[in-house]
């Protein structure tokens, strides 16, 4: 298990180049700049905005741009953020943990919610629950992140029950450790609901599939033949395979959770790591999009190595040393 955790995080070194060259290729190669952006009036002079160029590095060619970048991130330094002239490392950190909570907070409802009613589908195939699971499945697939939280943001406007947006009150800095708890897990209701929604649907109906699958294999038969209940056939036998392919999906889940994550996030205002590329890429601000998208591969990568090590840890047959 360990050389396996090795050799994966040794592929991730060119994985993550390759992905930092192609982001950086593309932003070089899209129309405009940051200095072009920024002092684009009459009022600036060319020689304002060629010291502004030479300060940040653009002046150099692209090849000795990225070069100069590739080897500052090595040492996990992302450069000076163009637009606030902070450090991007900073930055990314400080995003990438309120990303991170409302992700992690969303997978744990996806999937809480997920297993019990997918197996609950499975067992009452075709009855009433099945079909009403379903129609939930079919809705959390159909209707796009963005648009749940379009609504989920209308539901709070006209109640008031929950904040419209952010990740804190306007007081926050007045509350006392207890109450910025309570404050944060406020505003974290209803942009949780709506990815763990999203989530749970896709989850749902390949646990449901899975378990019906392994409820038609000889062993689960012989269980039954041999007198277990129903329960313990399904719970201590069927369940227990059936889920291991959605281990495998843990991966792709979070990277799904990561890219609705950035749509729900500009919705619901929502500070995390979706939210500051985009305003990244819309101000051209280069090396705070070449850190983010660096850092949120790099935990996409960990999500994927993630979901091997507990597949293996839940199936013993599977060796992963070599």
């Amino acid at each position: 298990m360990l050389r396996f955790i090795i050799k994966r995080l040794l592929t991730m070194i060119p994985l993550l180049v390759g992905i930092s060259f192609l982001c950086f290729l593309i932003l070089r190669l899209s129309p405009g700049d940051f200095v072009q952006s920024l002092y684009s009036g009459d009022q600036f002079s060319d020689e304002i905005r060629k010291q502004v160029t030479h300060e940040f590095g653009l002046d150099k060619p692209w090849p000795v741009q990225y070069l100069l970048w590739l080897g500052n991130a090595a040492r996990l330094n992302f450069g000076i953020s163009l637009s606030t002239r902070q450090p991007v490392a900073g930055m990314l950190w400080e995003r990438m943990g309120n990303t991170l909570i409302l992700s992690l907070c969303s997978m744990v409802l996806a999937w809480g919610m997920a297993i019990p009613l997918g197996i609950m589908s499975a067992v009452k195939r075709n009855s009433i629950i099945d079909r009403l699971c379903s129609l939930m499945a079919f809705t959390g697939i159909s209707v796009p992140a963005f648009f749940l939280a379009l609504l989920a943001m209308l539901f709070a406007q006209k109640t008031g029950w929950f904040p419209i947006g952010g990740m804190h009150s306007n007081d926050y800095e007045d509350l006392d450790s207890r109450h910025r708890i309570l404050d944060m897990i406020h505003h974290l209701v209803l942009p949780t609901l709506v990815l763990g929604f999203a989530g749970c649907a896709g989850i749902m109906r390949q646990m449901r599939g899975s378990l019906l699958d392994t409820l038609r294999d000889n062993y689960v038969i012989a269980a039954r033949a041999r007198g277990l209940s129903e329960t313990k056939t399904v719970v201590k036998h069927a369940v227990r395979n059936a889920i291991n392919p959605l281990i495998t999906l843990f991966g792709f889940s979070l990277a799904g959770l990561l890219s609705g994550a950035a749509l729900v996030e500009n919705v619901m205002t929502w500070p995390g790591l979706g939210r500051l590329i985009l305003e990244s890429v819309q101000s051209k601000d280069i090396y705070m999009v070449m850190g983010a998208f660096t850092m949120g591969a790099t935990m996409l990568m960990l999500g994927n190595l993630l979901s091997d090590i507990l597949l293996a840890v839940s199936d013993p047959r599977i060796r992963m040393g070599k």
